[in-house]
């Protein structure tokens, strides 16, 4: 199985660092599965009126910051996948904020959200383990920045734990 090594800095935006940065040391796809189980228990675990608390008015609610964290994913993994392949196109940004605001999140099932952030993380995993060393090495550019393959496990994952971590600080001890 193939491993991937933490990005060197200068192989992604410099503001991914803080993301990184979260992420344990050890085996990626141990990390991706421990974290993915840690996520999905702690909003299993919460009530109807705490998935819709916002902590100050404009921000999200935990559920549509859950599907910020999928929709992420998905966007992730897709650049990834578009690196790997030798696509020489900028890939597009996008807009986190209307991403939200068009996701209906707010209106979802936990349960249902669930079933498909294991369904997502689970094909995430399986299209890392995919890659060859020198694909996982490939850089490409995305919302006019120059990324890499692997560091784009390290982004998707380091964007889930900061957003657990932000619901755990934010929403839970308000």
């Amino acid at each position: 199985m193939t491993t991937i090594s933490k990005p060197i800095p200068g192989t992604y935006p410099e503001y991914f660092e803080t993301y990184i940065k979260l992420v344990p040391e050890g085996n990626i796809f141990e990390e991706l599965t421990a974290s993915y189980i840690e996520t999905m228990e702690l909003l299993t675990s919460l009530d109807l009126e705490t998935l819709h608390f916002r902590y100050a008015p404009g921000k999200w609610n935990i559920l549509e910051v859950m599907q910020h964290v999928m929709d992420s994913e998905r966007i992730f993994t897709y650049r990834a996948l578009c690196i790997a392949r030798g696509e020489q196109n900028p890939l597009p940004g996008f807009d986190e904020n209307m991403y939200a605001q068009n996701s209906q999140a707010s209106q979802r099932n936990i349960d249902d959200m669930m079933r498909e952030f294991s369904l997502l993380r689970a094909c995430s995993i399986e299209l890392f383990k995919s890659l060859t060393p020198e694909q996982l090495q490939l850089t490409g550019i995305a919302n006019n920045k120059t990324v890499s393959v692997n560091a784009l496990a390290f982004i998707l994952l380091g964007h889930e734990i900061h957003h657990r971590l932000i619901i755990e600080q934010r929403y839970l001890n308000a």
